[in-house]
């Protein structure tokens, strides 16, 4: 199989299948990378330990510093103690709490995210309202590119009025000479 296609497939498999927890696994938070493809993770009654990245997962799958999966715990690891079996996304995270599978300390966790992001909508949403009231109010403003985006990696050239002003004049001046 080439690496396009198991790749496409592991992507596939962590994107639309559903996982449950079974007796011996666990759902873990990664608090980070240590390297090595191993992670540091922490379990909901707060023990810390390092999960080690499958060889399906390395390269195709990636994840980060808060992050939520599910671990097979190995019996024979001093350091590293389990294996990350799946990668649990949002979706897969709203099934398994709607299940009552999902941890309880975790839940707050993940309550306290969803309502800091939810009063960052609000201000986003009360700054933008504040925005459009101040640009109906002053027509002038419309007319100052100062805050557009500058793309740095080109030339900039500044026009001043002054200069098509100069070559207006000097127009006017060539055509009355003309006459």
């Amino acid at each position: 199989m080439s690496k396009a296609t198991k790749r496409k497939h592991v992507v596939k498999e962590v994107l639309l299948d559903y996982v449950q927890p079974t007796e011996n696994q666990r759902i873990v938070k990664v608090l980070g990378s240590r390297g090595n493809n191993l992670h540091e993770v922490e379990t909901a009654e707060g023990e810390k330990f390092l999960a080690s990245m499958p060889t399906k997962f390395r390269k195709n799958i990636w994840i980060k510093r808060g992050d939520f999966v599910i671990v097979d715990p190995i019996a024979e690891g001093e350091k590293v103690k389990a294996e990350i079996s799946f990668i649990i996304y949002k979706d897969h995270q709203r099934l398994l709490h709607k299940e009552g599978l999902w941890p309880a300390a975790f839940s707050k966790e993940t309550e306290k995210v969803a309502t800091d992001k939810e009063s960052n909508k609000e201000a986003a949403a009360e700054s933008i309202a504040g925005e459009k009231s101040g640009a109906e109010d002053t027509d002038e403003d419309s007319e100052d590119d100062s805050d557009l985006f500058v793309n740095t990696n080109h030339v900039q050239y500044e026009e001043s009025e002054e200069e098509s002003d100069s070559d207006e004049e000097s127009e006017h001046e060539e055509e009355k000479e003309e006459k």
